[in-house]
């Protein structure tokens, strides 16, 4: 079940809806998520033009990311579409801004949060990091799943851990397109109000990565930044397969705006 598209601008991108909340607005629909207690388990997917490229490519994953309850624009090219096709999404929520604002709130309101995914190292980084930047205890549980494959009985063994702890928030940083699929198929069995797949996040909080400075951000250059500082993973992405989404996405959005 996706949320009321009414509430949000929205636009569809080689197949895939994005919502336009503003990252003030989706924090507020995460908050009253949480108060409205765990009648469903919600998806939240911050998607950037690496996941609606992949979406493009495979139908049963562009069908999950239509899936979820709230897909919103990760990165700049998203929104630049949205304004080529003659749409506007408000803003972009990356999925490393979500997650450190959430923090804030969880540090004013005593939400809980589970990490799941990246390595033990980032892990036991990460909880130093909020430990010293919030005296509230804002995390409840952490597991770093197999780099490769989860297997489904280590998933169900996963599932058991962070159920029994019930936490507001379960954050899944596995990567697109791991997390989203590993989401997808486990949202039912999960007992949270919420499910976010936030990709490099516990890296950028903990301090592994460093994000680009705020100037390079507001001129939306974050992506380049992030390619010289993690090459060797990211190149294949950003050169090869961004400007075939950026063709593809232009030509869609020229012909959606020309009424074609």
């Amino acid at each position: 079940m996706t949320v009321d598209e009414s509430r949000f601008p929205s636009v569809e991108i080689l197949g895939t809806t994005l919502h336009g909340p503003t990252l003030r607005e989706a924090l507020g629909l995460m908050e009253r998520w949480i108060q409205e207690g765990i009648g469903e388990t919600r998806a939240i997917f911050p998607t950037g033009f690496h996941g609606l490229w992949i979406g493009h490519q495979d139908p049963e994953f562009r069908a999950i990311l239509n899936s979820c309850n709230l897909c919103c624009p990760d990165g700049i090219a998203p929104i630049l579409i949205s304004r080529l096709q003659g749409k506007r999404l408000s803003e972009r929520v990356p999925g490393p801004d979500l997650f450190d604002e959430f923090m804030k709130l969880s540090a004013q309101h005593d939400y809980t949060n589970f990490l799941y995914g990246d390595s033990k190292v980032t892990l036991r980084q990460l909880e130093r990091t909020l430990s010293g930047r919030f005296t509230s205890d804002l995390i409840v549980g952490t597991i770093s799943p197999p780099f490769g494959a989860i297997s489904k009985l280590e998933s169900e063994r996963d599932i058991e851990l962070i159920n029994a702890v019930c936490p507001d928030v379960l954050w899944v940083a596995l990567g697109c397109p791991k997390q989203e699929k590993w989401i997808a198929r486990n949202v039912e069995r999960l007992k949270v109000p919420i499910v976010v797949g936030v990709g490099a996040a516990f890296r950028f909080a903990a301090g592994i990565v460093s994000r680009a400075p705020e100037c390079v951000q507001r001129v939306h250059l974050e992506w380049l930044w992030r390619l010289a500082v993690e090459p060797k993973k990211l190149w294949r992405r950003d050169l090869l397969q961004a400007p075939r989404f950026v063709a593809a996405a232009v030509s869609e959005a020229l012909m959606i705006r020309n009424g074609e």
